[in-house]
């Protein structure tokens, strides 16, 4: 019987389910170390909030459906006290300069370098790439959005005095290229080991020394660049839009593998919903639409292979929060928290998703923070046009 890597959890009342996965993945041949961020909550093959450091391959669905998922904030050079002068200017932004929704695409596919990068190396990214450049800018579905709000700086940071600032803050990933290479690649690996069997072969892994490991490995940092450049698209678009420049910008990704150290030993880290957090490393933790979200700073903690929570993390799941919830409880948690909303489902109501401030809690060894953000202004994917797989980002 395979020895469990060592792994930690941060956080308290974890879903055991996610707690279960994380058992699993620990327990593979390969794997190195773990850990497990106090978002967690089920996913597909390593739960979301998990962290899982390998020896010589690479897992796709320790990934994610979802590669590259990627945040962004632009903040404004407009003190937050002229936010409702500008409010129906930023709506129209929100509502003219990207879309949201499974299948969305321009007529006009937007213009950007990544498009010009090598998308033959592989048969399926090459299939992907007109799909993907009429994608190029949309914001999909599910959890992603696109929102203003109010940045307060307590102190001087961030190339930025202290104040209360008006900014821009999108998440989005790689849209349906990053699921389609997600899944290819994943079944490739399930044939390459059939000796793993359910629930196991969720985490079957490609050799980073053979061609099918090197070629996904390839594939998921052009999604990765390809997902960047959606929120450049966006944030220019947007920007132009309402005729300002951003005085600050922070971006970050998770749902990636990172060709990392642990001490001399090289690994593969892979962060599925969780942020980048090594020692001064900038990154972005959002609540939900009605909640804070946080600017922070790594603290570099080895026990967590340098990364914390992606988010509040979900503490329900999609069709339990519509069978509890109505519109009329949506509307009213939004106006007690003075948030304006374009569009959403009844899925991503704030009730389920977990306290942001108490998961920021859990993790003040990890991260410390930098800024607090509040949604006033938010677009989501329209009723109807959510992601329809489960259990998967």
């Amino acid at each position: 019987m395979t020895k469990k890597a060592k792994y930690t959890i941060w956080g308290k009342d974890i879903d055991p389910a996610a707690v279960s996965q994380m058992e699993d993945a620990v327990s593979l041949p390969v794997s190195i170390k773990g850990a497990l961020m106090p978002d967690a909550h089920l996913g597909y093959g390593l739960p979301i909030g998990g962290v899982l450091a390998v020896k010589d391959v690479i897992i796709p669905y320790a990934v994610g459906v979802d590669i590259a998922c990627r945040m962004k904030m632009s903040v404004l050079p407009i003190p937050f006290k002229d936010y409702e002068t500008h409010k129906q200017v930023f709506r129209q932004a929100l509502e003219t300069q990207t879309k949201f929704g499974v299948g969305e695409e321009f007529s006009r596919p937007r213009q950007h370098r990544v498009m010009d990068e090598d998308w033959t190396f592989s048969h399926v990214v090459k299939s992907l790439k007109d799909k993907a450049h009429k994608q190029l800018g949309t914001s999909g579905s599910g959890n992603h959005f696109a929102e203003f709000g109010k940045l307060c700086l307590t102190r001087d940071d961030i190339g930025l005095t202290a104040g209360e600032y008006i900014a821009f803050l999108t998440h989005s990933g790689s849209r349906g290229a990053g699921a389609r290479i997600a899944d290819h690649y994943s079944n490739l690996a399930k044939r390459l080991h059939p000796e793993l069997g359910r629930p196991l072969n969720n985490l079957a892994w490609l050799d980073m020394k053979r061609g099918e490991g090197i070629e996904y490995f390839k594939a998921m940092e052009l999604m990765g660049r390809y997902a960047s450049a959606s929120h450049e698209i966006i944030h220019t678009a947007v920007l132009s839009f309402i005729g300002e420049e951003s005085i600050a910008t922070i971006e970050n990704h998770h749902n990636f593998a990172w060709k990392e150290k642990i001490g001399l030993r090289s690994v593969i880290v892979h962060r599925k919903g969780a942020t980048p957090a090594d020692k001064g490393v900038l990154g972005i933790i959002p609540g939900s639409m009605a909640d804070p979200g946080f600017i922070v700073r790594g603290l570099g903690n080895d026990e967590s292979l340098n990364s914390a929570a992606h988010g509040a993390g979900r503490q329900m799941s999609r069709n339990a929060a519509m069978k509890r919830f109505s519109f009329k409880d949506l509307q009213k948690i939004l106006q007690k928290k003075d948030v304006t909303l374009i569009s959403a489902g009844l899925d991503e109501i704030p009730m389920a998703y977990k306290n942001i401030e108490v998961v920021m809690d859990q993790q003040k060894d990890l991260v410390e923070i930098v800024a607090k953000f509040e949604p006033r202004l938010v677009k989501m994917a329209p009723p109807g046009r959510k992601k329809r797989r489960k259990k998967r980002k």
